[in-house]
């Protein structure tokens, strides 16, 4: 999620706004401190301009 974010040039303040969440929920997110919820991955994807199922696969590199 953070690379598709930066690679967009959207803050984690910006993708938080475009979809109508907190921003610390955002970075919880990216740090995998929390999992989001279906809704609130849909409402991700959507602001960032990809499908869900983009967000769900795994970095093999990691």
């Amino acid at each position: 999620m953070r690379t598709i974010r930066t690679s967009r040039g959207l803050s984690q303040e910006a993708l938080a706004f475009d979809a109508d969440i907190d921003r610390t929920y955002v970075s919880q997110i990216e740090r995998a401190r929390i999992n989001p919820s279906l809704f609130v991955l849909h409402k991700i994807a959507k602001a960032l301009g990809v499908s869900a199922r983009v967000l769900l696969q795994v970095d093999r590199e990691e």
